[in-house]
């Protein structure tokens, strides 16, 4: 089980955790989708929280507009 997303959490993370994160966005080589999940999850909240750590990964957690016609 994944850690919960806590503002204790989010505050530990600096640049080269970070982009450790972003890396295995990136890769996509997980155990489960639900792994991969938990990842999108938290850069998501890193760039709320975050922004100027997550800033140069935005594009990980980016979504696209789609027509549902």
């Amino acid at each position: 089980m994944k850690a919960s997303i806590t503002p204790e959490r989010l505050a530990a993370f600096d640049e080269a955790s970070v982009a450790e994160l972003a890396r295995r966005l990136e890769e996509d080589d997980y155990p489960s989708a639900f792994d991969g999940l938990d990842d999108w999850h938290l850069m998501r909240a890193l760039a709320i929280h975050k922004p100027e750590l997550a800033r140069p990964y935005v594009h990980l957690v980016d979504q696209e507009p789609f027509d549902e016609d």
